[in-house]
């Protein structure tokens, strides 16, 4: 028997998996105002803190004066920009791949690689931690889906040595959004070469951070996939998406991704604030290199209090308590105590793995992160001492 949407909505809540927005009233670096109370935020994806660079406003502003403030279109209906072509050009030279192709979001440049590349007989490999866009484009475009066991190669090969279909795709998160860790790439490429299979990795949250130049995975690992999408919401602060490959598949994304021609054109002054922001991603190295050493201090603070954390190298920095209410007190207990963190529990994460997901960047200072840890600890003292959710 199906449930009515009321009953839908009552057992989420009964499962403590309700979630709730809260109204930004203000926001200056990493302090958050909400309801007339500031918060220090550790859940911001602004790596790189360049979402408040006075010249990535500066350059929205001037192109929000010349353009106005929406594209008014799709790209094919006259938003294609300037701008967008510049972005394209000065993002391909950076990834060292032939083209790029910009979209409204990311979200929607991993539904438009997979709906204009997919049969329905092609067969496709994901780990099991891949992004929400990735499951959601292969769901909706193939009838061949297999999920691998997360960073398990010798799953996926597993899964490809029992396939028979002619096309295969391999896909994978680049840094794993909810973990912090990252994909096997070298690995990757090899076994996508040995099953003459397309490899796409989303690096949505390594491009900026990973590297000595920010470019990413690719860069960390000196190898490239076959196609690599990502976005301009994290490191890059501003908005939007894209995707990186050669050229046949870039122009197969123009004229049958239908994400891609049938939305409104990403705004030119968003695309003109992240060509400045890639820009300054590059010239202000030490924006990368804060990042690195608050990542260093953090794993060995939270380390010397004995703090659950997951082995990631990268600004995500997830603290592991697996009970869902629990984690959601704790989150409710720091909130308390002026910090932002968000509790992630299912389905955003697999069952019994509910953690807080500490999220890093350049504007963060270390008496922050020791001020955090310290509450941390406390309250999972509290959680211990009562073995109740803290109220």
């Amino acid at each position: 028997m199906s449930l009515t949407f009321e009953q839908a909505l009552s057992q989420h809540k009964q499962k403590g998996l309700y979630r709730e927005r809260k109204v930004l009233q203000s926001l200056l670096g990493m302090r958050r105002r909400y309801n007339g109370k500031i918060f220090c935020s550790f859940s911001s994806n602004d790596y790189l803190g360049l979402s408040q660079h006075p010249t990535v406003i500066k350059s929205f502003k001037q192109a929000a004066d010349e353009y106005g403030v929406g594209s008014g279109s799709s790209h094919f209906l006259g938003a294609y920009n300037r701008f967008h072509h510049e972005l394209e050009l000065a993002l391909a030279e950076f990834l060292n791949f032939p083209k790029v192709l910009v979209f409204s979001t990311g979200y929607m440049a991993n539904l438009g690689i997979l709906g204009s590349l997919l049969q329905r007989r092609t067969a496709v490999f994901a780990d099991k931690l891949s992004h929400a866009s990735l499951i959601d484009g292969a769901k909706l475009n193939t009838a061949i889906f297999k999920r691998y066991s997360h960073n398990n190669l010798v799953s996926l090969e597993k899964h490809l040595m029992q396939s028979i279909s002619q096309q295969k795709f391999i896909m994978t998160d680049g840094v794993f959004s909810m973990d912090g860790d990252i994909a096997l790439l070298p690995s990757l490429v090899e076994i996508g070469q040995k099953f003459s299979s397309t490899l796409l990795v989303d690096d949505a949250h390594g491009i900026g951070v990973l590297g000595k130049n920010g470019i990413g995975i690719c860069e960390l690992f000196g190898c490239k996939p076959d196609i690599l999408s990502g976005g301009f919401g994290k490191a890059f602060g501003c908005f939007g998406g894209f995707v990186a490959s050669n050229e046949v598949i870039i122009e197969n994304l123009i004229q049958f991704a239908r994400p891609y021609m049938y939305t409104t054109g990403l705004p030119p002054a968003s695309a003109k604030a992240a060509h400045t922001s890639l820009l300054l991603l590059q010239a202000e190295s030490w924006r990368r290199e804060k990042l690195q050493s608050l990542i260093t201090y953090f794993k060995q603070m939270a380390q010397q209090l004995d703090l659950p954390i997951l082995p990631s190298q990268t600004p995500i920095q997830p603290i592991l308590i697996n009970n869902t209410e629990q984690t959601m007190a704790l989150s409710a207990y720091l909130l308390q105590n002026g910090f932002l963190v968000n509790a992630i529990r299912p389905p955003t994460v697999p069952e019994n793995t509910s953690r807080l997901r500490i999220s890093l960047s350049a504007l963060h200072t270390e008496n922050e992160i020791d001020r955090l840890l310290e509450q941390i600890a406390i309250g999972l003292k509290l959680i211990k001492i009562n073995d109740n959710p803290i109220r």
